[in-house]
């Protein structure tokens, strides 16, 4: 792991998100071949690129029954409170609809009004993740959200992780399709004959999925492009160098292009790191994709002081955030840009990744500059209310139709005007 100076600080940001010029062809064809052939495309895709031939795609309740007789029941346990733990934690980002009244009769107001339906894409391939069901399913529950669906690829045998499965009953989902990939997001923006579009997509997936996600955004909405995983840890001279290791290892294990960065005015505390890194290394089960990310983006970067680190963590606007410092609650007045906070010692990532309750779905890539978590005001639209009474347009008339003609739009003056003057 490379030791450098602040002044040798480079961005997270990593350009992957535009894809090459040969992915963004295959994604484009893609969308085209679902939108014009539908299941039919659907079902090709899938045996092409998943390796089985489905003669249906909806996930059965007798495949549901499966996936409970082929997990932990300590496991469910856990799920079950985790999906306390994060709906306890979305409602409180709850907003209703208000409405205020004037002195002279105007009511102004906004309309609070969930979605009617989202698409949630779960990644398949080599691991299951069960968290990602339930961080994109549960606010949008919350939100009140009638309609919610979930793809996730099959493997060659059609089938999809029990612990997925579990997790999407858990969280309350019934609608369920073993389609990936690009396929899956375009069969979820405009429909096929088995899959109804929706209105919004979320969740994480492969370069082509965030591509056909880029794809498809204005004809459905979306949640994020989501990059690499990424992990800055603010720490000073207390933090123990085996547990900095290891929470920078924890980012590094999800992908090669994953970032791990250390921030610390304490050169001790950095070199202990280095060697704890390449000792645990060691031990991982997945220690070639973590050697790879920490040989490519990781780093550890030296102050002057916390002060300069806080700057330093500020300008990285990292994914997630770790305090691990004396009087660590001090300093997160100071943090400006970060995804997810984690303070103290005994607040390791994961702990926000799987069971603490706020949402795990971050801006990536130095988003958190103006971006914010997966939250139910994603789930959620807007909408204006305006009921102006006589007495209001009388007093506001003139007004409003001398602004209207100073844009040039007689118009919209004489749709004022008309009702003053009929009022006379």
């Amino acid at each position: 792991m490379k030791i450098l100076k602040v002044n040798e600080l480079v961005s997270i940001k990593r350009s992957i998100e535009a894809g090459t010029s040969e992915q963004q062809e295959v994604v484009k064809k893609i969308i085209s071949e679902i939108r014009v052939r539908g299941d039919e495309a659907l079902r090709e895709y899938t045996e092409k690129f998943d390796t089985v031939l489905l003669s249906t795609f909806t996930v059965t309740e007798k495949e549901f029954a499966e996936a409970y007789q082929n997990v932990d029941k300590q496991f469910i346990a856990i799920v079950q409170e985790a999906v306390e733990n994060i709906t306890t934690f979305h409602e409180k980002q709850l907003r209703p609809s208000w409405m205020t009244t004037e002195e002279n009769g105007t009511i102004l107001g906004q309309k609070m009004t969930p979605l009617s339906s989202v698409g949630v894409y779960v990644p398949g391939g080599t691991a299951a993740y069960p968290s990602s069901v339930l961080m994109n399913v549960i606010p949008a529950l919350v939100a009140g959200v009638k309609r919610i669906v979930m793809v996730s690829p099959p493997d060659p045998d059609g089938n999809l992780p029990p612990a997925v499965l579990v997790a999407a009953k858990e969280a309350g989902v019934e609608e369920i399709y073993k389609v990936g990939g690009a396929q899956a997001i375009a069969a979820l923006a405009y429909g096929t004959e088995s899959i109804v579009a929706v209105d919004k997509i979320t969740g994480p997936g492969n370069i082509y999925v965030a591509l056909a996600k880029r794809a498809v955004f204005g004809d459905v909405d979306i949640d994020m492009i989501a990059g690499p995983s990424e992990i800055a840890i603010l720490a000073d001279d207390t933090a123990r160098a085996d547990e900095v290791a290891a929470d920078l290892l924890s980012q590094a294990e999800h992908d090669p292009m994953a970032c791990s960065v250390l921030v610390t005015p304490s050169l001790v505390l950095a070199e202990a790191v280095v060697i704890e890194v390449e000792k645990q290394l060691e031990l991982l089960p997945r220690k070639d994709i973590a050697s790879r990310s920490i040989a490519d983006y990781g780093a550890i970067y030296i102050t002057a002081d916390i002060d300069e680190a806080i700057e330093t963590v500020n300008q990285l606007a990292p994914e997630h955030l770790e305090i691990i410092t004396e009087n660590a609650i001090e300093l997160l007045g100071k943090i400006h840009h970060a995804g997810a906070i984690f303070i103290g010692r005994y607040s390791p990532e994961p702990v926000g990744d799987y069971f603490a309750g706020p949402n795990h779905v971050l801006p990536t890539n130095g988003t958190a500059r103006f971006s914010s978590p997966l939250n139910v005001d994603d789930f959620q639209k807007k909408s204006s209310v305006i009921i102006y009474s006589k007495k209001a347009l009388n007093e506001n008339g003139a007004k409003i139709a001398a602004f209207a003609r100073m844009e040039g739009l007689e118009a919209h003056a004489r749709a004022v005007e008309i009702r003053l003057n009929n009022d006379k």
